[in-house]
This record gives C-alpha cells, structure tokens and sequence, in this order.
C-alpha cells in the first residue's frame, strides 16, 4: 500500500525562534475538509484544522531545528534537517514524499519537490497547517517569556515594530545571530534599555 506523506515548513523568514517542520500521512477513510495553504487560512481555522489532521491522519510529525542549528548550518540546511526529522519521525513510515518548494531534503524514501505544493497536494497542505500552527503555539510561548519583543503579534517576522524593539533591547539568546539584523544589533548594541531607566 503507497503511504504518501507531505512534507512543509513554517519560520524560515523570522529573526528569532526555531524553524519547525511537519510532515503528514493521510487516511483515505478519513477524509479532512478545507485543507488548504495554511498562510490563506484563518488562525481560527489553521487550529481546528490542526486538531483534526492529528486525530484523523495515519501518521503525522512535527520536528525543528534550532537557532543554534540555523546559524550553524544557515536556514536553508537548518529547514531541510527538520523535514529530515519530521518525515522519519512518521509511524507507518512513508513510501515516498512531496514536499513544498523547489527543493527536497535527502530522505530515505523517492522525494519529489513541487513548488506551491501547500496549495496543491492535501497532504502538503495538511503538513504546512501543522508546521504553522505548532510555530505559531511556540511564539506565543517565547512572548510570555520575552514580553518587550512584541512576539505574538509578528510571530518574529522582520516587521517594522520589531526591528524596533530589537534595536531598544537587544538580542537575547532566542535570535538568530547570523541573520542580517539581528547581526547588526550585536554589532553595534543599544547604548541603554528601557530597563536601565527604571
């Protein structure tokens, strides 16, 4: 029986936080409505279909790596890796893989690479809602703990308002230290903080 699993990522583009990975393996008796590319959904939507992907899929996981392992390795490979851990993570295995983009992580199983894949194959779709849905939990997280980046509401993208609190405070050990502006503060750090004047 051919078991295809999709493979996506999600926080390639952010200055802080892991990039994460799903990869997927459907059920055909257990069909899921609205499966979609996940940055077209509602988060309303992203979550409820992520809770229904992991009950109702034959296989599913979700992996990363890590900032360490991004400025080790640069985002590209740091991606791939987490696809590498996410697919061979899936109980039953899959035959072979799809994954979204123009590239493919070497796995041990035939991988084809198709671009916008997420909006194309289901199970691309369903891994792309997983990989988003579990970054997004994760920044959540990381704004409670680090409150004066602002991480819940850009999820670590390079906005304007986060270039912002990124110059006033400094990067923390969550940054990614070799993307362009998060090297730039270290190299030349804020003078002061908004704590040293309280």
């Amino acid at each position: 029986m051919e078991r295809l699993c999709g493979v996506d990522e999600a926080g390639r583009g952010p200055l802080c936080g892991p990039v994460v990975a799903a990869a997927v393996i459907l059920d055909p008796a257990r069909p899921i409505v609205g499966l979609a590319d996940s940055k077209k959904l509602s988060e309303k939507r992203r979550v409820a279909l992520a809770a229904e992907i992991r009950e109702k899929a034959l296989a599913w996981c979700v992996a990363e790596a890590s900032v360490e392992e991004i400025d080790r390795l640069n985002i590209l490979h740091a991606s791939m890796l987490a696809m590498q851990r996410a697919v061979a993570g899936l109980k039953p295995a899959p035959t072979r893989a799809q994954v979204d983009g123009n590239r493919c992580p070497q796995l041990a199983v035939p991988c084809e690479a198709i671009v916008k894949g997420d909006a194309l194959v289901p199970e691309i779709s369903a891994a792309s809602i997983l990989a988003k849905t579990a970054r997004d939990a994760q920044l959540l997280e990381l704004d409670r703990k680090y409150p004066q980046y602002g991480l819940a509401g850009h999820k670590g993208y390079p906005t304007p308002a986060h270039l912002a609190a990124l110059r006033a405070h400094g990067a923390c050990e969550i940054y990614r230290k070799s993307f362009g502006p998060v090297h730039d503060v270290i190299a030349n750090p804020p003078l002061w903080t908004d704590e040293d004047c309280t």
